[in-house]
């Protein structure tokens, strides 16, 4: 029987940030009933300015909390899992790293303990990882193969948050799978700090962008409709052998330094970006790129976004919010 959203409770931790909002609206637009787990409200975030919250049940709850895991599934009957909830930003990490590995490595074990507590419910149940679960590796592009090593407090939890995955999947046979993406980029990331809506509010402001590295990092970028898509089909075919316990890198297979996306970003604004360097960062890893032939084979993924395309369409909606709040300075 093909598989249908129609009326199925989904549940979304994260679902204020930039992923969760546009999961939680692809969600709701395929019919699912989404249950979206928040910590914390921002009136700013796309999950309320854009009243997806409305059409969402929503649970306000900690997943450092194990009765709130639990409460977010077993309440709403929650049928389908993604677990998107994470603190990602790296400098706040290395500034707080217990806040880092209480959000992502505890609230991770905690939502799929809770799963595992209630037979039938969680069926499927999806990760959202990073690139950064690799670690520094001489050999790139990462493939899925590759050992998890990171060094570092936000790769760190990134790691075991992978292994924490594999570990319920293949010692409980839950229906668990693993998503592992570069940079995601488009509307709805605050995150000012985040090298593309940085650039986008200081160019909006007429100032210079600032760039905390030497601009030569070299990054994989995806659009985050590229990402929704990935996340949808690895519910669809969590259950399936080959799909089920694995973790997939997803990624346009093209690779940009730093100083390269500044400079398409200016492009796309018809302004010289003109960044001002200050080779400030640390404790980053210097080069990430992924190889997704593994998503392509086994479940026919392919990127439909090009970073030009994606960086136009993420500029509109920019504009729009910077000029509609008036949140210059901010």
């Amino acid at each position: 029987m093909p598989f249908s959203w129609i009326e199925r409770p989904a549940l979304v931790t994260g679902a204020t940030g930039i992923v969760g909002s546009w999961l939680c609206e692809a969600l709701l637009e395929r019919g699912a009933r989404v249950i979206a787990m928040v910590l914390d409200d921002d009136p700013q975030s796309r999950f309320y300015a854009e009243s997806i919250d409305r059409r969402c049940a929503v649970v306000r709850g900690n997943l450092a909390e194990f009765t709130d895991c639990m409460r977010a599934i077993n309440t709403h009957d929650a049928d389908v899992v993604f677990h998107l909830g994470a603190q990602t930003i790296v400098g706040a990490a290395l500034r707080d790293p217990l806040e880092c590995f209480e959000s992502n490595i505890r609230g991770t074990y905690n939502l799929l303990e809770a799963a595992r507590r209630l037979p039938g419910l969680a069926s499927r149940f999806v990760v959202a990882s990073s690139d950064k679960a690799y670690g520094d590796s001489e050999i790139l592009p990462y493939t899925e193969d590759m050992p998890l090593q990171g060094s570092h407090p936000y790769d760190v939890s990134k790691s075991c948050t992978d292994l924490l995955s594999h570990t319920y999947a293949h010692t409980y046979d839950m229906s668990v799978t693993i998503a592992r993406c570069g940079n995601i980029y488009g509307a709805g990331d605050l995150n000012w700090s985040r090298i593309v809506p940085g650039t986008i509010r200081s160019l909006f402001l007429g100032e210079r962008p600032i760039l905390r590295s030497d601009g030569t990092m070299i990054r994989d970028y995806i659009y985050v409709r590229d990402v929704i898509s990935a996340y949808i089909l690895l519910a669809e075919r969590a259950t399936e052998d080959g799909v089920r316990g694995q973790a997939f890198n997803f990624s346009t297979g093209n690779k940009h330094n730093v100083l390269e996306i500044v400079e398409r970003i200016g492009a796309a604004m018809s302004v010289a970006a003109d960044p001002v360097i200050e080779n400030s960062a640390r404790m980053e890893i210097l080069n990430q790129t992924l190889d997704s032939a593994k998503a392509r084979k086994q479940l026919a993924w392919t990127s439909e976004w090009d970073l030009d395309r994606g960086l136009r369409e993420t500029v509109a909606w920019y504009r729009a919010f910077l000029s509609r709040n008036a949140i210059a300075g901010r």
